[in-house]
Order: structure tokens, then sequence, then C-alpha cells
């Protein structure tokens, strides 16, 4: 109980202690976190290797970016259609890449990453995407006559949404779903003998998996008031990859951590260098995967071991 109430005001506080600038970037993150879990709840729960997650995060903003300016739907309203079409189209992808694993769904899964800018700038979709020029967003007005500002109720929003994707992808992971899921990746034969059907639980895990990757792109379109094909280049897909490498693949709290290496690590390298901000982004990943293997919470899990050790042997 103290846990979730220390939780909480580690969330809220920003809301009175940082300025808008830093509330947007905090928004954003807790947008990469979402899509860091969806990429997690594939990649390492499910053991199929997707580069190609920054598709899912595009179609989802361009889905509310869409329906938000062509049809004038509230921005609130556009967060599930983003969400399900995004599913639908994580289905659909996930049918024929039951034929591939490993490298072979790695780079398929890419080559779609690589594609979707692509296909946003054609002609035949330009009246809906706007072209390379994107689509501009407005900032959602805050509701219920709340006295905060609107970077403040988006980030209350973003924060809220993601708390609870996060714990269902934690209930869904300890019910009998995620150990169909657990035992599908890890003894896939032994599965099927037991009656897991493994071509339509990884194919339900890709629309899962995607679903949370398009609510994700869906609340960063709103937070940053506009979608452009060149948003979501395919370094986008590796970064979200990198962001569950780094958190911890397999692990649910995980994605939050990676989430901030995505946000903020590019940032630092920036100020370190600005001649080779890339250079020093590549160290500062080639250490953490040297010295932090099993990613962030690898440490965080060893690290309260030891300390639970310590404590037992102390006891009385």
């Amino acid at each position: 109980m103290l846990a979730r109430v220390f939780a909480l005001l580690v969330l809220l506080a920003p809301l009175f202690l940082a300025s808008d600038y830093y509330l947007f970037r905090l928004t954003m993150m807790a947008c990469f976190a979402i899509a860091v879990l969806g990429l997690n709840v594939v990649t390492g729960f499910g053991g199929q290797l997707s580069l190609g997650h920054g598709a899912f995060y595009a179609i989802g903003a361009y889905t509310t970016a869409i329906l938000m300016t062509r049809f004038e739907i509230p921005y609130w309203a556009t967060l599930p259609p983003a969400a399900l079409v995004s599913a639908v189209v994580g289905f659909a992808i996930g049918l024929p890449a039951l034929r591939l694993r490993g490298l072979y769904l790695a780079l398929t899964t890419f080559a779609l990453a690589v594609a979707t800018p692509q296909l946003l700038k054609h002609r035949a979709l330009e009246d809906w995407t706007g072209g390379v020029q994107g689509l501009v967003i407005d900032k959602p007005d805050v509701p219920f006559g709340l006295t905060l500002s609107p970077d403040q109720w988006l980030y209350l929003l973003t924060v809220a949404l993601a708390a609870m994707a996060f714990a269902g992808a934690a209930n869904l992971m300890r019910g009998r779903i995620g150990r169909a899921i657990v035992a599908a990746r890890d003894h896939p034969v032994a599965a099927e003998a037991m009656g897991i059907d493994i071509a339509m639980i990884k194919t339900k895990t890709f629309a899962v998996s995607a679903m949370l990757t398009g609510l994700a792109g869906s609340l960063g379109a709103i937070a940053t008031q506009f979608v452009a094909p060149d948003s979501f280049a395919p370094f986008l897909s590796i970064a979200l990859f990198v962001g569950v490498v780094v958190g911890g693949l397999g692990s649910i709290g995980g994605a939050v951590l990676g989430a901030a290496f995505i946000e903020f690590v590019p940032d630092l390298a920036d100020r370190v260098s600005k001649a080779a901000p890339g250079a020093v982004y590549g160290v500062i990943l080639i250490g953490t995967l040297m010295f932090l293997p099993e990613g962030v919470m690898g440490l965080l899990r060893y690290v309260y071991a030891v300390a639970m050790q310590g404590l037992r042997g102390h006891s009385p």
C-alpha cells in the first residue's frame, strides 16, 4: 500500500514542480513507455523479434490526426479507434509472419517500418495524410473546468492511460493467456500438445502488441500536435527496440526505464558532444548493454535480491 502511495506521489509531483516543457517531455516518455510495453509483449514475452513497431506507432498517430482534422472528432474519442486500427493491422501482419522466425521476421517487420513513411507520402493518400507536410492538430482544451494548463492535463491523461495499460499487461501476462504466450515461446511442441493453438496465440499477441503501440502513437500525436511521415522514420522502430533491451526483455516495469532512455539519452549525448552526438549515444548504448546484459530491470532485481538476503541474514 505504501509503495503504491509513493508511486502515485512520484507521478503527480511533476504537475506542480515541472515546467510545461518538462511536462511535455515526461508526457512523451509516458507515450514511449506504452509503445515499448507493446513491443515487449511480442518480443520479450512472445519471442517474436519485431523491428517494425514504429509503423504501428505511425498508424495510431495518423488515425487520431485524420479523425480530428478531417472529421472534427474530439481527441479523446479518437483513442479507441487508433488502438483498434493498429490491432487489426497487427493481426493482419501477424498472420503471414507466422511462417517467419528470428532474423527473417525482424527483416520483414523492418521492411514495414521502411515502407510506412513512403506510403504516407503517396499521392493516393495525400488528401488524407497531408503528404509530406503532414497534419496539424489543435491542442485539447482542459475539461471539467480544471485549473490545469493544457500540458498538465495531457500529462495527467497520458500517465493515467499508461497506468491502465501497464496494469492490463501485467494481469494478462500473469493469467492463463500470458502463460500460453510464454509456453508458445519456450516450448512450442509441448504447448501444442497441451492444446494451445500456437498460430492463433502468436497472431493475437502481435495484435495486442500493435494495439498498445498504436495507442501510444495516438497519445504522442495529441501531445506534439503534429504528424508527418518523416516523424516515423525507421529509426523510431530501432529506438523502441533499444528501449525494450535497455529496460529488460520480458519485464513490464522495464518499459518505463527503456522509455526514459529513448526520451532523454539522445539529449544527453547532444550536450556531451554537439559535433558527434550519434557517437556518444552509441557509446552509452554499448556501455549499457555491456554492463547490464539483462537490462536495467535485471540490475534492480539483483540489488533487491541482495538487499533482501542481507535483511534475512541480520534478522533475529
